[in-house]
């Protein structure tokens, strides 16, 4: 058996910044990522693509800066956003959140932006081992210090001291382990299972008519499909590819779906909620209806299989860790990434290098505490919203975006945005006030440490 001081399931963006830091502290790091074949990519990597937008301020909460990055990570230096209603739209051209970066965001290739983490997490010394997964995980707490024994489909065993556990929102590995640390009528799933708690992407790259490509622009839809949390998107990517998704609820049954008829992108021929392809081509022909959808080529050479990808994305509150037993939950699998704005890399980053630190310099418990403290408003921020939206309907989000652009056409504070635009802008700014306050301290979180067994 071999044995380490901390061992990494996943090598996704916390995995890898977990194993960078457990290195960097000293500390004699296996990390293990079971790695899924990528058209763009040469060798087998992390199952973690997404959309892959950085906004201004996710740079200094993971704190990584693009001027460190190789030049093919960053594709697009983007100078704002547009969220379309079915009818009205609302743009932005800053976040109105202090940051150190100098622009609104900026789009990166996801497979270069994952290989280039793994290599910092390898120039540290992290073994990072791709190719094979984890089967099972036996935790012993009844030494002086907890053990983790971990198996490997190719038959390798690996003790440590401490357990990372980074293998984003599908936790293939995480539930397991967390039910051994809850009490018997308890089980990680009520909080974290994957057809309950999670969204579904879907995205393809397609290359746009040079008259319609927007490079440094991204564009989202909100109200055109069912679902909470459901929405397209359109980013630009290299040249003049862009690449166009959505997410959407796993499971969602159309049977459910009231007023079909006022969302955009359903038929009246739908006999189930369509497919992601469907979805994606009956955005383009009601966005751009004097052309066809075979102008919009998919670019074969990108993505996971022919131009196209599909993922799992967390969407749910996060949930604390069982420290006692030397175990920390980062990242997607701790449900700290947000299906509500499309992203997570920067939490999942900044959760990776707090645990993987952490857990170099024996100081587990504090990691709870520390996530908190790093991400805890930006988590707190993305569930408020997600609750606001809650139940909105194609017309409300055509009411919401027309107030929210009449508050943006007025320069000052979110209040002062709210008062210009009248009694509508003020219920909606008392609205998200009242519903952040209900999340005031750390009750965003929906598992805690006092709920685990050690």
């Amino acid at each position: 058996m071999e044995r380490t001081d901390v061992v990494i399931v996943g090598g996704g963006p916390a995995g890898s910044s977990a194993g960078r830091a457990a290195a960097n502290s000293g500390a004699d790091v296996v990390l293990v990522e079971k790695g899924v074949p990528r058209t763009d990519r040469d060798e087998l990597g992390p199952d973690s693509t997404d959309a892959a937008g950085i906004l201004d301020y996710w740079v200094d909460i993971m704190g990584e800066h693009p001027a460190d990055m190789p030049s093919d990570v960053v594709l697009r230096e983007l100078d704002g956003a547009t969220f379309h209603g079915p009818s009205e739209s609302a743009t932005i051209e800053d976040t109105r959140i202090e940051s150190s970066y100098d622009g609104f965001g900026f789009t990166v290739d996801r497979a270069r932006f994952d290989d280039w983490l793994r290599s910092l997490a390898e120039e540290a010394g992290a073994d990072y081992r791709v190719g094979t997964s984890v089967t099972d995980i036996e935790s012993d707490l009844t030494g002086s210090t907890p053990s983790h024994r971990v198996l490997l489909a190719d038959g390798t065993e690996i003790e440590a001291e401490a357990l990372v556990l980074a293998d984003g929102p599908q936790r293939t590995v995480t539930l397991d382990v967390l039910d051994q640390f809850l009490p018997a009528e308890t089980s990680a799933e009520e909080y974290l299972a994957p057809d309950r708690a999670n969204h579904i992407a879907y995205q393809e790259y397609r290359r746009f008519p040079e008259e319609l490509f927007d490079p440094d622009h991204i564009e989202f839809w909100w109200g055109v499909m069912p679902g909470h949390t459901a929405y397209p998107w359109i980013f630009p990517n290299d040249d003049t590819v862009a690449r166009v998704g959505l997410t959407m609820p796993i499971g969602m049954d159309i049977d459910d779906v009231t007023d079909r008829d006022s969302y955009a992108l359903l038929s009246d021929d739908d006999d189930a909620i369509p497919p992601g392809r469907i979805y994606i081509q009956r955005l383009l022909e009601r966005q751009f209806p004097e052309y066809d959808v075979t102008d919009f080529p998919i670019v074969d050479d990108h993505g996971k299989q022919s131009g196209t990808e599909a993922y799992p994305i967390s969407s749910t509150q996060p949930i604390e860790s069982p420290t006692g037993a030397n175990v920390a939950v980062v990242g997607g699998a701790m449900g700290a990434t947000s299906a509500f704005h499309e992203g997570g890399d920067h939490v999942a980053i900044r959760t990776g290098k707090i645990a993987g630190e952490l857990a170099a310099e024996g100081r587990m418990a504090e990691y709870n505490d520390a996530w908190k403290q790093a991400i805890g408003d930006e988590v707190r921020r993305n569930v408020t919203f997600a609750e606001l939206v809650r139940g909105l309907g194609p017309s409300d989000w055509d009411r919401y975006f027309s107030i929210i652009g009449r508050m943006l056409r007025t320069d000052g504070s979110r209040k002062r945005q709210a008062l210009s635009a009248g009694l509508e802008g003020v219920g909606i700014y008392l609205r998200y006030r009242r519903k952040r306050w209900s999340f005031r301290g750390d009750r965003y979180v929906q598992l805690r440490e006092s709920t685990y067994t050690v």
